[in-house]
């Protein structure tokens, strides 16, 4: 009952505008969408959870379609519990027991997943209002989001000032720039983009056909939480194993509802430091997304929770209606000393670089 009065004052509270107190001073900060066009290259954003709505590219005959799950009004994303579109932090996936210790020091979390903590909480980034510091258009149109995070917020320690950057170009890439910098204390920072893509339309059926490659030869396996156990495991000989294109159906039958596991990329960073993390291909259309990033790890989900979800223009979202390709550290990370260090402090600054890539193969 408690949760769902919360929900219900956050709808109140977006539709009305939210008041917030800083500092003694009461300021209003307003919901907004915003569109990023490019030709027949679109996408739509929303400074509620720096949040994808749309992303509209052509298929192989010039047909336009939006490859991403979502919802038609703000206020569904407000009680939604799918992140469709998020951009989840302070520490995206999961952190064990929602408690860690740094230098000594305990920190407890917020439990919003069992007895463990989900991307940040319950109010984490994917659900507070952000900034709007910079909208430009032109050849590269693109818009920059700030929140400040403030020290225990969630349990987390330390104020972070967080900003993302969402640009698209002619040639069909999207780019999404994190930036984070603690601002006083030591304090784990993990940023994810949690889009649900599915490139034969949001509302084409499931994604079972889609083909995917995935630049891994490792996973960190889970327990029956989807904790990390701390092992870096071989996919040979496993249907993890996606180093050759592959439908998402063709073995996902071998899983318990399928993908939702960390895969350590390995593939060459370029020079900019990016590695090419994913390719996805689906037939119908031609559409091809492919995944560039900085970051050593990437979530493959296949919508296992979907359930009936009523989306964008009545869609049903079904179980496997998308998949997200979400680039992170490894989950977890506080927890498990042989994971890539996820903690910052004073004078160090988080910085987390994707590049979508689209085209269509006739």
């Amino acid at each position: 009952m408690a949760n769902k009065s919360i929900q219900l004052l956050s709808i109140f509270v977006v539709l009305l505008g939210l008041w917030c107190l800083s500092d003694a001073t009461k300021y209003r900060k307003m919901v907004g969408i915003y569109e990023l066009r490019k030709g027949d290259f679109s996408i739509r954003v929303t400074n509620w959870g720096a949040t994808i709505i749309s992303v509209v590219v052509p298929d192989k005959q010039g047909k336009l379609a939006d490859i991403v799950l979502g919802y038609d009004k703000i206020s569904s994303y407000v009680v939604g519990t799918s992140y469709f579109g998020a951009l989840v932090g302070r520490v995206a996936n999961r952190i064990a027991g929602s408690r860690f210790t740094i230098n000594g020091t305990p920190y407890h979390l917020y439990c919003n997943n069992g007895n463990n903590s989900l991307h940040g909480g319950h109010r984490g980034y994917s659900a507070v209002i952000w900034d709007v510091i910079e909208k430009v258009d032109g050849d590269s149109p693109y818009i920059t989001f700030y929140y400040n995070s403030f020290d225990g917020e969630q349990g987390f320690p330390g104020d972070v000032d967080v900003h993302v950057t969402y640009k698209i170009s002619p040639d069909y890439k999207l780019t999404v720039t994190m930036h984070a910098k603690p601002q006083n204390k030591l304090t784990p920072i993990n940023l994810a983009q949690h889009s649900y893509w599915n490139l034969g339309g949001h509302s084409s059926g499931n994604i079972l056909n889609h083909r995917v490659q995935i630049f891994a030869s490792h996973i960190t396996p889970v327990d029956s939480e989807l904790i990390p156990t701390g092992e870096i495991a071989s996919v040979d000989n496993t249907p993890f194993d996606f180093r050759k294109p592959m439908t998402v159906g063709s073995r996902i039958s071998q899983l318990k509802g399928g993908y939702d596991h960390n895969y350590v990329v390995d593939s060459t960073p370029d020079e900019l430091g990016l590695r090419r993390v994913a390719v996805v291909e689906e037939s119908q259309s031609g559409r091809v997304m492919e995944l560039w990033a900085n970051q050593p790890g990437v979530q493959f989900y296949t919508g296992n929770f979907l359930n009936g979800t009523e989306g964008k223009g009545g869609a049903k979202y079904m179980q496997h209606a998308a998949l997200c390709l979400e680039t992170q550290d490894y989950p977890d990370a506080v927890h498990h000393a042989n994971f890539p260090n996820e903690i910052y402090g004073p004078g160090q600054a988080y910085e987390h670089v994707m590049v979508y890539k689209f085209s269509a193969r006739k």
